[in-house]
């Protein structure tokens, strides 16, 4: 498909320029530029699917668990141990 753009002749003589040292043409850069937008709009697209199946996964597989009743102390607790150190003391 052809399009016409509308640049400023400077801004074109400029990127001819640096299109000739990069092996290439004017159209051949906008061509690369536009590829990478639309490949760019492409991924971000798919990472946002991707979240929300991620976040509806998340909400799918909530359950609950009851009530704690259990202090974090008590997770340390084994039968037979003594006790040595109260809450806050140094060795």
């Amino acid at each position: 498909m052809n399009i016409t753009l509308s640049l400023d002749d400077q801004l074109v003589k400029r990127v001819r320029k640096i299109a000739v040292e990069r092996d290439t043409t004017l159209t051949g850069m906008v061509r690369a530029y536009l590829q990478e937008v639309a490949e760019k709009d492409a991924g971000s697209g798919r990472k946002r699917r991707e979240l929300e199946a991620l976040e509806e996964s998340f909400r799918k597989f909530q359950f609950n668990m009851g009530k704690r009743t259990w202090k974090r102390e008590d997770l340390y607790d084994r039968p037979g141990d003594v006790k040595r150190y109260g809450r806050g003391s140094k060795l």
